[in-house]
């Protein structure tokens, strides 16, 4: 890893906690490590540190000179982070920390996830709790658990935790963005147990293997027609299997629910003498397929190779079922907001497939800023499941934020945004599922706004962070803090 070189990029205040962090595994539910360094962080500076029952920590800072009387401020960022690598990476998140290097103005990760999501924001606030020279109000360090897997952090923070009424969430990743509103998710979960038949002793093995594409954030990046592993590995199978007589043994794609799917491999057996017709029409449906995704996904790789003959496949009949339930549930945009320009409103991603040794398993994301809206969604994945002979649950769920443009704290950071960068700042509502919503649940009244240095490709081993524009939303984040209104009378 270019520590060094990591170390020396400004701002220092950022960087340097930024490499601190990256260096301690911290996935989601396994956050143990990192919860137990921002407490040491907090002892070692004398700053008051408490955990609630669900594992978030809360450092207090208090304020600097002659700032006693403004507004107690939350910073909020979340401790864990996606881990998600490249197939032909050698790399263990449970004992390694991040490799990163310096690429001109980006700072990268070698084969992996980067962590900027949310590392830069739980290093920033790191940045200002680590110094006096900073002018900010009284302040109230939220480190919240568990984001990326469900948010079970922000939905069990209790009432009374913290006492702030205006909130930063510096977790989001366009410097050029202030956002007020985000979507609400829900993860719909399909299972079926089924039986298996044995795969005649003549039949030849192949394995099926996509991979090469670009994955990213399942909320983010949703509109930009990304491919799905596994909606394409189900164009072939639903060509081949019913066609050829093709026998599937096991299909593994995808991985977390946030994370648009990269890769998806399939093993299959099918008679010799079907073999030459396979690869044919194989042919025919991948030179399409990559002709229509050479824009958004150039490095896209479809292949099909001999392997040893698997011993069992799935019956053929439940072979189709799963099939036909993986075409016909929703994937992607399914409605754009009709209030707000270019928001997506309701999506879903099909995340996970598996099906090996008798169980099959499909898992979605399904996100929306209108609750019935991701109730709609939900249901017709369900329904479509269901009429396939799974059973679906639902789980997860979690309210969206509703944007409210005449809040006073998003006027003093469009002011402070026009004054330092000499342009006004997009307002925007995202489609990721930001912890505003659910922290707004709890505490009704609050202000609360996201924003954050410029990220690219989160939740892939593309992630990429700018350091230019880590200083631009450095001095931000340092503006806003030193304007913040006193309390009120």
């Amino acid at each position: 890893m270019d520590t060094q070189k990591i170390n020396e990029l400004e701002p220092k205040a950022i960087w340097e906690n930024f490499a601190a962090i990256n260096a301690i595994p911290r996935a989601s539910k396994k956050e143990e490590g990192i919860r137990a360094f921002m407490i040491e962080f907090a002892n070692k500076r004398g700053l008051e540190v408490a955990t609630d029952k669900v594992g978030n920590v809360l450092i207090k800072k208090q304020a600097s000179a002659g700032m006693e009387n403004k507004q107690t401020v939350v910073l909020q960022a979340h401790l864990d982070m996606v881990h998600q690598k490249n197939n032909d990476t050698q790399f263990d998140f449970e004992i390694e920390g991040i490799d990163m290097y310096l690429d001109g103005d980006w700072v990268k990760a070698r084969g992996t996830t980067l962590g900027a999501d949310n590392g830069l924001g739980v290093a920033a606030i790191m940045g200002i709790l680590s110094t006096d020279t900073i002018q900010h109000p009284p302040l109230e360090a939220l480190f919240t658990i568990d984001e990326e897997t469900g948010m079970t952090g922000a939905l069990g923070l209790e009432a009374g935790f913290i006492q702030g009424k205006l909130l930063l969430n510096l977790d989001t990743e366009d410097d050029d963005e202030l956002d007020i509103g985000c979507a609400g998710g829900m993860d719909v979960t399909a299972t079926m147990k089924y039986n298996q038949v044995m795969c005649p002793a003549i039949h030849v093995g192949l394995k099926l293997t996509i991979n090469g594409l670009k994955g990213g954030h399942s909320g983010m990046d949703i509109h930009l027609g990304l491919g799905n592993a596994n909606k394409l590995m189900n164009r072939f199978l639903y060509l081949l299997c019913p066609e050829h007589g093709v026998m599937v043994s096991s299909i593994n794609g995808g991985g977390l629910r946030n994370a648009i799917p990269r890769e998806s491999i399939a093993v299959m057996s099918v008679h010799p003498d079907l073999e030459a017709r396979v690869r044919a029409d194989f042919e025919i449906l991948k030179s399409e397929i990559i002709a229509e995704y050479k824009m958004a996904e150039p490095n896209l790789k479809i292949s099909l190779e001999s392997v040893s003959g698997p011993e069992k496949a799935a019956d053929p009949l439940v072979e189709m079922a799963i099939i036909k339930a993986i075409a016909g549930a929703a994937n992607g945009v399914y409605r754009m907001s009709p209030g707000m320009p270019d928001l997506v409103e309701a999506s879903n991603n099909v995340a996970r497939v598996e099906v090996n040794d008798g169980q099959a398993k499909i898992m979605c994301l399904t996100r929306s800023s209108v609750e019935s809206t991701k109730l709609e969604v939900a249901n017709s994945l369900k329904a479509v499941f269901e009429l396939a002979g799974f059973d679906c649950q639902f789980s997860g769920s979690y309210p969206g934020w509703s944007p409210n443009p005449l809040s006073g704290l998003l006027e003093l950071m469009k002011n402070q945004y026009a004054q330092l960068f000499g342009m006004e700042p997009r307002v925007v509502a995202c489609h990721a599922g930001l912890e505003c919503g659910i922290i707004g649940s709890h505490y009704p009244g609050m202000e609360m706004i996201s924003f954050g240095p410029t990220i690219k490709g989160a939740h892939s081993p593309d992630e990429r962070a700018s350091v230019s524009s880590s200083q631009k939303f450095w001095s931000l984040l340092l503006q806003t803090l030193s304007n913040i209104p006193d309390v009120r009378a």
